[in-house]
C-alpha cells in the first residue's frame, strides 16, 4: 500500500516518512478499517476509514489500474462502513484541482475550501 500511495502522480506526500508502517497497520482495524482491491494477485488500491472521525484516512489506487472503477468501489466500501457505525457524514480531504477533486464533486460530495488552506474538504451526507 505504502508503494502505491508512493506512486501516484497527484496528491503526493512531501515527506513519505509522515506516513509510517505503523499507521497502515493501525488503521485496519485499531483506529477504523482498512480494505484492499487485488487484480491479478496484486493490490491495485486501497482504501481506510478512520472510525472516530468519519473520515476517509486514505484511497489511492495504483496509476496502472486507474479508471477500470476501483476508486468508486473502495469509496463505497468505507462510507457505507462509516454510516454502519452511526456517522450521519462522512469528510475527507485532499489537493485542490486535482483529478480526486474532480472525483468526489462528481460523485456529488459537498466541497469546501477555506482561504488559506491547502486542502480541499469534502463531506457526504448519509442519504
Amino acid at each position: 500500500m505504502s508503494a502505491i500511495r508512493l506512486a501516484v502522480h497527484e496528491n503526493r506526500l512531501r515527506d513519505p516518512s509522515r506516513v509510517t508502517l505503523e499507521m497502515y497497520q493501525d488503521y485496519l482495524d485499531a483506529l477504523g478499517r482498512g480494505w484492499v482491491c487485488e487484480r491479478d494477485g496484486v493490490i491495485a488500491g486501497f482504501a481506510y476509514a478512520e472510525r472516530d472521525a468519519g473520515s476517509i484516512w486514505a484511497l489511492f489506487v495504483d496509476p496502472k489500474h486507474e479508471g477500470a472503477g476501483i476508486g468508486k468501489q473502495l469509496l463505497a466500501l468505507a462510507t457505507g462502513y462509516l454510516f454502519e457505525h452511526g456517522h450521519a457524514k462522512v469528510v475527507l480531504s485532499t489537493g485542490p484541482d486535482t483529478r480526486a477533486d474532480r472525483f468526489y464533486t462528481a460523485l456529488g460530495w459537498r466541497r469546501s475550501h477555506r482561504e488559506g488552506d491547502a486542502e480541499a474538504c469534502f463531506m457526504l451526507e448519509r442519504a
